[in-house]
């Protein structure tokens, strides 16, 4: 079990007894996310804000089994249910919300010592072809850092950016650099992908 603030640090860290059961000292009127994790089973996180009241504060996980069995060529994000890691408009830092995604990833890391990933980075098609190239090399940059600081090897992962050059809809600008999509439609372009390739 691991506890985290909302700035994603790892502020505590325990093990449950043989029910189940675990407890950290937490603040009042503050938000922490909890994470559960198990070897062969999907981790799972949920975040809570506690209350002002002082109290016992009751948050339940239950995990399931992993029953995905990973081959090579495998998307991690579509094997083990983890969302794609979406980016701001012209930004390569990693969103709160990705990091939690992000953990996920980590946790199937750290679960199978041997797997290596390539991590695959794309953008929507707003700005130039070149400029969303380099964007999204610096975006699969940014997410291999956050792995290796969280303690991946850096011979285990490999990353590309791809720019607006493989796109999930039909939400392209050529050839005026306009488009009619929602914002929602862009940002689904604007995504990360973490293939296995080597087990």
């Amino acid at each position: 079990m691991v506890l985290l603030n909302k700035k994603y640090k790892v502020v505590g860290e325990t093990t449950t007894d043989a029910s189940g059961n675990y407890s950290f000292k937490v603040d009042c009127r503050k938000t922490y996310s909890v994470r559960a994790t198990k070897e062969d089973y999907t981790s799972k996180e949920v975040t809570i804000k506690i209350p002002e009241i002082k109290g016992q504060t009751t948050v339940d996980l239950q995990l399931e089994g992993s029953i995905c069995k990973v081959t090579v060529g495998d998307d991690l994000g579509k094997c083990f249910g983890i969302k794609m890691i979406y980016f701001d408009l012209d930004k390569s830092n990693i969103r709160k919300e990705a990091a939690l995604d992000l953990a996920k990833i980590l946790d199937v890391l750290q679960q199978n010592p041997t797997m290596k990933i390539d991590i695959r980075s794309h953008t929507d098609c707003r700005q130039t072809a070149k400029y969303n190239l380099a964007l999204s090399e610096r975006r699969a940059q940014s997410t291999i850092a956050w792995l290796v600081s969280k303690g991946i090897d850096t011979s285990r992962l490999t990353g590309k950016g791809y720019g607006e050059s493989q796109l999930i809809n039909d939400c392209g600008c050529e050839p005026t650099n306009q488009s009619n999509c929602t914002e929602e439609q862009h940002q689904m372009n604007r995504r990360s992908e973490f293939i296995v390739t080597a087990l």
